[in-house]
């Protein structure tokens, strides 16, 4: 499938690969873009086509958004969207860093207060409400509250996936004349999936009903420590967490109460921020017996755990913001339950579990084929940071950068082409281009799997700049019946 614009950069319907050859063999039309596949007819205009209409499915995710085009019964493409799931540590990096700086003695620095206006509003420049930066009217037009805040406030990492979201929405909409978009509306029960047969007033009364969080770990753990049992004779209690909170320490562990312990002083600044299973192998190479104490006590610590939730909360949080989102592009919108896909896919098409082909099964539309042998992979990798000093484990800083991206007329991230005539890497290679200062790139393939180094710019040709995402084309799973 090749997609297909007009000369004025509309989307047309897709064609095949040999009728998208023989059109720029024939000259009528020209490369637009590469990745994805794009051609751009030189004597065609929307108005004088005809055009089908094709429906987008969406079916949003957490970490992976999938998606389906469906025209006339007929499926022509699958879809997926891998969101960043790197912003709440970067966010908390951010925070941390920025209260080290308050603590830093400042007072050569002039005062500055009041470097706002509240008396004014920001848009217009009438009068606003005491405390607020927009007027009424201005408050209205913007859709926000009278304190100059939206309506539905996000965190920055879901706020983060409700616009990738969006943005991959658009450039589909670029590239199809999509007329109607269908949306899985799904909300989780998370204290049912925890506690299947809960019902009634069980809803209102939590793990902590009735008990403070230190008060109902003392009493869970008989006031001793969950790793030793008391045997380091320490009698100072913390309240430890046995997946560490620390995102520089691997995976990070949940504040939820399954994760918290009652550890002894020693045994909780032995732990530190080792993971439980780093811990449990370094316990068992130990001959001491409190470590082999600890080493027996451990697991039982580590049955309590239970799977995180933050996933299904994401999905309770951000659902009704990409509703509104969606509604706002002004196309027919049709939502469907979580219960109604996982029906379609599993009693009426019969289809494996993956991100598209739950797309394709939202809503009551259903196509009569899913055959498409593609499907083609969105990645949401950002445009780079700011941070212009480089940090180690510990926060210290041990390198520094430019501020300049652009290297010989290229940036990191840039799809290019490489003709080598000799050495290790004879022969053409293609992929995304990691810049130096130095004029020898690397390049890499779709994976970020570094594929040649060393390579001078002037081999280099490019085909396509970075614009903050990653594409890439892979097989189908067979449905069984295939």
């Amino acid at each position: 499938m090749v997609y297909v614009l007009d000369k004025h950069k509309k989307p047309l319907m897709t064609c095949t690969e040999k009728r998208a050859r023989l059109l720029l063999e024939r000259g009528r039309a020209m490369v637009h873009k590469k990745a994805p596949f794009t051609i751009r007819l030189k004597d065609r205009l929307v108005e004088d086509s005809v055009l089908q209409p094709l429906g987008l499915k969406i079916d949003p995710g957490s970490k992976t958004t999938g998606g389906a085009v469906i025209r006339e019964k007929e499926t022509i493409g699958y879809y997926e969207c891998q969101h960043r799931t790197d912003i709440k540590d970067k966010m908390d990096t951010r925070r941390s860093q920025r209260k080290s700086r308050r603590n830093h003695k400042t007072r050569y620095r002039k005062p500055r207060f009041n470097n706002r206006n509240p008396g004014k509003c920001t848009a217009c420049g009438k009068n606003a409400k005491h405390g607020s930066r927009y007027c009424r009217p201005c408050a209205e037009a913007k859709n926000l509250t009278d304190n100059g805040h939206r309506e539905v406030r996000l965190p920055v990492s879901l706020q983060s996936r409700v616009d990738q979201t969006m943005s991959w929405v658009n450039k589909l909409r670029a590239l199809l004349p999509i007329t109607s978009v269908s949306m899985e509306l799904v909300r989780f029960d998370t204290q049912l999936m925890q506690n299947p047969n809960i019902s009634g007033v069980e809803y209102q009364q939590g793990t902590l009903a009735g008990y403070e969080v230190r008060e109902y770990l003392l009493q869970k753990f008989n006031h001793q420590c969950a790793y030793c049992k008391g045997e380091s004779s320490d009698p100072v209690l913390n309240v430890e967490h046995v997946v560490p909170k620390n995102p520089e320490c691997g995976p990070r562990g949940a504040g939820r109460i399954s994760n918290l312990v009652i550890a002894c002083k020693t045994c909780n600044d032995t732990k530190g921020n080792l993971q439980p299973d780093e811990w449990l192998n370094k316990l068992k190479t130990s001959k001491k017996k409190l470590n082999q104490d600890r080493a027996k006590n451990l697991p039982e610590a580590l049955k309590q755990l239970k799977a995180p939730l933050k996933d299904a909360a994401m999905m309770n949080a951000t659902r009704w913001a990409l509703y509104r989102r969606l509604k706002a592009t002004g196309l027919p919108l049709e939502t469907g339950s979580g219960g109604l896909t996982k029906y379609n896919r599993t009693q009426i098409l019969k289809l494996p579990k993956t991100h598209y082909y739950d797309a394709v099964c939202v809503c009551e539309s259903l196509p009569d084929m899913v055959s498409v042998p593609f499907v083609e992979n969105y990645t949401a990798t950002g445009r780079g940071n700011r941070q212009m000093a480089g940090v180690d484990k510990y926060g210290f800083p041990y390198r520094w950068r430019e501020r300049k991206k652009i290297r010989f007329g290229f940036q990191t991230g840039d799809i290019v082409t490489a003709d080598i005539f000799k050495g290790k890497y004879k022969g053409r290679w293609q992929g995304r281009v990691a810049v130096r200062k130095t004029g020898f790139f690397d390049i890499k393939d779709s994976a970020g799997k570094r594929i040649c180094q060393g390579i001078p710019a002037k081999h280099c040709r490019l085909l396509q700049r970075a614009n903050g995402w990653q594409y890439e084309r892979r097989c189908a799973a067979l449905p069984p019946h295939a």
